[in-house]
């Protein structure tokens, strides 16, 4: 078998995939929806998105920091606060996740109508 270098269209997808991987997260989205209104502290971000694990906040959030999707600062009081707030390309997100969730809102019904019917069709077969 011979192994041969990945083609430009192979290293497109993967650089795409990454990305699409953090974007597409269900508490990326939360999170940028819940910054979206202002910046705010670990704690109320965890308080007002609900369910999420204080493990799973802060790894989501060194992720979203790390593409510069957020911006992490720490204000000098004892003790030190620190505060999450959106970058630019943070907000340039926003738009399209609201987008989704229109689509979403608008679609739940049929989508959960369609579960319901194969789910009864597989049960039955």
């Amino acid at each position: 078998m011979e192994l041969t270098t990945p083609g430009p269209m192979h290293v497109e997808c993967g650089r795409f995939s990454s990305v699409l991987s953090l974007i597409g997260d269900k508490w990326t989205v939360m999170i940028v929806l819940t910054l979206t209104e202002r910046p705010r502290r670990f704690n109320d971000i965890k308080r007002t998105i609900g369910g999420i694990s204080q493990q799973m906040l802060a790894r989501t959030l060194r992720a979203l920091e790390r593409d510069g999707m957020v911006r992490r600062t720490v204000h000098p009081t004892v003790p030190p606060q620190v505060e999450y707030a959106l970058t630019d390309l943070g907000h340039s997100l926003a738009d399209p996740i609201h987008a989704l969730g229109k689509w979403a809102r608008i679609h739940i019904a049929d989508i959960e109508g369609n579960r319901i019917a194969f789910d009864t069709a597989k049960a039955a077969a």
